[in-house]
């Protein structure tokens, strides 16, 4: 059975587009990403998974249960970490894990104290005090503290610095192997690509593509910035030109010694070739 089954989902706010013909499947056990720019749909599908908001039109289901159906049963199977967490003032951390655990009617006080312990969080200061990533930090505990068999993780790594970013991962490593399904929007690919097995890309509401993260990023493109010239070299197979003053990049998915040769004439001070980001990656599929 798949954790999570999206079919013909469409959903419009009024005449403005939500998302329009989602069709996805997540398989129970999975890493997925669910990765698009700014606005692409990623979190109007997650409010529908969690059934706060109603589709238009098709269905989701999670476990096999509609999601409008079975919305109590569902979201006790849910960890569910949103792209912004807002929390009562003048509540201490520990007050808020507890009530997130007390609505659950669970007693996650043991896992609660070894997550903050992990994720550095101390549980005496009050929400006011929290900066953007100490309060990312107790969303995640409020996910995570009642073990979840389902992760539904929006955008879960801002704010976060890049120690605890990787601490986050590996807990979330963790419960995979434990068996739990983690299903995370991001716009960052290098987070997708380093962590999740599978993936689909949208854009404007609608999926391009669903496939294994490895064959995801086979463009075979790369990023070439050359500084000391201010136009590209003659070559095919580039596109995608920027220039500076004193530089010059583009993507390049051509052979490495034609690339070369082309180079070896010209007043190059420094070159860089790095793999497409992940706005180049999707100009490669939206082409």
């Amino acid at each position: 059975m798949n954790a999570i089954e999206l079919n013909h989902l469409t959903k419009y706010y009024g005449k403005a587009r939500g998302i329009t013909d989602v069709t996805l499947s997540v398989e129970t056990g999975d890493f997925f990403g669910f990765i698009g720019p700014n606005g692409a749909g990623k979190s109007t599908t997650i409010r529908i998974l969690l059934g706060l908001i109603t589709a238009t039109a098709g269905s989701a289901n999670i476990y096999g249960q509609r999601i409008q159906a079975c919305r109590t049963a569902i979201l006790g199977k849910i960890g569910y970490l949103p792209s912004e967490t807002m929390f009562y003032h003048g509540m201490r951390i520990k007050d808020i894990l507890r009530l997130s655990a007390d609505l659950r009617r669970k007693d996650c006080r043991a896992e609660a104290k070894r997550l903050c312990d992990r994720l550095e969080l101390d549980t005496s200061r009050k929400v006011e005090e929290l900066s953007l990533g100490n309060r990312k930090k107790v969303g995640i505990v409020c996910a995570m503290q009642h073990k979840p068999e389902l992760y539904i993780l929006d955008e879960p790594t801002s704010g976060l610095d890049p120690l605890m970013q990787r601490e986050f991962y590996t807990l979330l490593k963790e419960r995979n192997q434990e068996g739990a399904t983690i299903f995370l929007s991001s716009h960052i690919l290098s987070e997708v690509q380093r962590y999740c097995r599978h993936a689909a890309v949208i854009r404007e509401g609608t999926i391009l593509i669903t496939d294994s993260v490895e064959n995801l990023g086979h463009t075979g493109a790369k990023r070439i910035t050359l500084r000391g010239i201010e136009q590209a070299p003659a070559l095919a197979n580039i596109k995608d030109i920027k220039t500076t003053a004193d530089s010059v990049s583009f993507l390049y998915s051509g052979t490495p010694d034609i690339l070369l040769k082309a180079l070896v004439p010209l007043p190059i001070t420094d070159i860089t070739i790095a793999e497409p980001d992940l706005e180049e990656i999707f100009l490669h599929y939206y082409q």
